[in-house]
């Protein structure tokens, strides 16, 4: 038999081809030795992971820039004039932030369980479809209840597209892959921030058409394209390595395999004991706060910078377009450090060097009134705390065993962040113009907590991998298969499972 019959054969009596899509067969469970020679195979690896590169990120990334665009594009709506015509005073307008990010984080959870329970490529595009229909219909509300009511709807529809796609790259991609892929997926935030600005002022010509104004037809037509990536997403998307169209079998085996080699020995089943352990787990909860010491300053520069640069003394116009080039040059921050982290295959220290970047600018912001200052602080604050985001989430991730626990906890972190959407959306009202030093000095505090933590949890597992080596080499030999498989409910606390410092 041929060395390409082989695994193939192989891979059928493990069900890794199994005709029904949404049966995510368990590689990890089995005794088998993983099949992870490249060449003995005949695949290509590079071409492989170029190949799922190109069938799943663009498109995610698509995906989240619709997602980043349609919850912050209130702020520019705002800026052509959403307060004035709806009548809102500072504190509805900062409740109708702060409302969405209140759904955000109670639903993130539940809907990355769901996922794992159904089907990412079902899933998605369904969470898509509701949001995309509650964001058109913003653009008809008449006051102030009506946007509470519509920003509610789209916090709970929207919460678990940014979770749900990072756990399930983690599905994908190995621990020192992952980072550069999630900084891909991210950096479309960055990208939705410099064009969000750009479309609305051209979406703002439109004020007058059907009796509309200019910032309604922001929220209908952004809220109708993303109906339609979710309709195209049923059939653009796929679940996992080994049911992906696109993979030849022995594609799919090797993709399945070389995952094992990271998560040998951990259970992948659906059991509710698992959520429990990442609810306990305080590892777990040390990355949630720094998730949110990086997220809500990244929040601020999102729903705030028009204005920031607005009163720097620009036109609401020249305003949009000034606050772009910071996004620009996060985003190429944000890839960079993703693909710098992972050929280092460290997160901690770089996470400690991007907190300081971004408490920077933040200090920049605070200390002059003079425009070159403040708009070169606006720089360093966007370059520092963008690339927080997929070092964070991606360390975190790296460092959970067994994958209902890795999308509990996956959730966890990323609600923690969005919790400070919540604080963000009172830190820059209109009468803390025209410096808005509490929001500024709240930011740079932010910034100097994720630092301290990042160096805390950096020592804490670099020391936790000593211990684990003792235990290794007392043990003597190797771990077999059948006794990783013995202890696979017990997650990264087994010895052989290293953390990602």
């Amino acid at each position: 038999m041929s060395t390409a019959t082989k695994p193939e054969q192989h891979m059928v009596e493990a069900r890794h081809d199994s005709a029904d899509p949404s049966v995510h067969s368990d590689p990890f469970k089995s005794t088998r030795q993983p099949v992870v020679d490249a060449e003995a195979l005949g695949v290509n690896e590079k071409a492989v992971l170029r190949k799922t590169d190109l069938h799943l990120l663009p498109w995610l990334s698509f995906l989240y820039l619709l997602s980043f665009l349609d919850r912050t594009n209130i702020g520019n709506a705002n800026l052509f004039g959403l307060s004035a015509d709806l009548g809102l005073n500072p504190t509805q307008y900062s409740a109708c932030l702060a409302v969405f990010f209140a759904m955000y984080v109670t639903f993130e959870v539940p809907s990355n369980m769901v996922m794992k329970a159904w089907r990412p490529s079902m899933w998605i595009p369904v969470m898509m479809l509701a949001w995309g229909i509650v964001m058109t219909l913003m653009g008809i509300v008449r006051n102030y209840e009506g946007l509470l009511v519509a920003r509610i709807f789209l916090g709970v529809t929207e919460a678990g597209l940014f979770p749900g796609v990072s756990f399930f790259l983690t599905q994908w991609y190995r621990r020192y892959e992952i980072n550069f892929r999630i900084a891909l997926f991210f950096s479309a935030a960055t990208i939705a921030g410099a064009f969000g600005g750009l479309l609305a002022r051209l979406i703002n010509l439109m004020d007058g058409v059907a009796g509309l104004q200019g910032w309604r037809w922001i929220f209908i037509l952004e809220g109708i394209i993303t109906v339609l990536a979710a309709i195209a997403s049923f059939w653009i998307l796929y679940d996992y390595p080994d049911t992906a169209k696109f993979l030849t079998p022995v594609e799919k085996q090797y993709m399945s395999d070389r995952l094992a080699l990271d998560r040998d020995g951990c259970s992948h089943e659906f059991k509710y004991k698992f959520a429990k352990h990442a609810l306990l787990d305080w590892k777990i909860w040390v990355f949630c706060i720094m998730y949110q010491g990086s997220l809500m300053p990244v929040y601020c520069f999102s729903l705030f910078s028009p204005t920031l640069v607005g009163n720097m003394g620009y036109t609401a116009a020249n305003a949009q377009l000034l606050s772009t080039p910071p996004y620009v040059a996060a985003a190429i921050c944000t890839i960079f450090a993703g693909w710098l982290s992972d050929k280092l295959r460290i997160r901690g220290p770089l996470v400690m060097g991007f907190a300081v970047l971004g408490a920077v600018g933040f200090i920049m912001l605070l200390a002059s009134d003079i425009v070159g200052v403040q708009y070169t602080g606006l720089f360093l604050a966007a370059m520092g705390v963008y690339p927080l985001i997929p070092l964070i989430v991606s360390w975190s991730a790296n460092n959970m065993g067994g994958s209902l626990k890795k999308g509990v906890g996956t959730a966890m972190v990323i609600s923690m962040g969005n919790a400070g959407g919540i604080i963000s959306s009172f830190l820059y009202p209109s009468t803390d113009r025209p410096r808005f030093i509490k929001g500024h000095a709240v930011c740079l505090a932010y910034c100097a907590m994720t630092f301290i933590l990042a160096g805390i949890m950096t020592l804490y597992l670099a020391r936790q991998n000593t211990i684990k080596d003792r235990v290794l080499a007392e043990h003597g030999t190797e771990f077999t298969a059948e006794e990783k498989v013995d202890r696979e409910d017990d997650g990264e606390n087994v010895p052989w499972f290293k953390y990602t410092v």
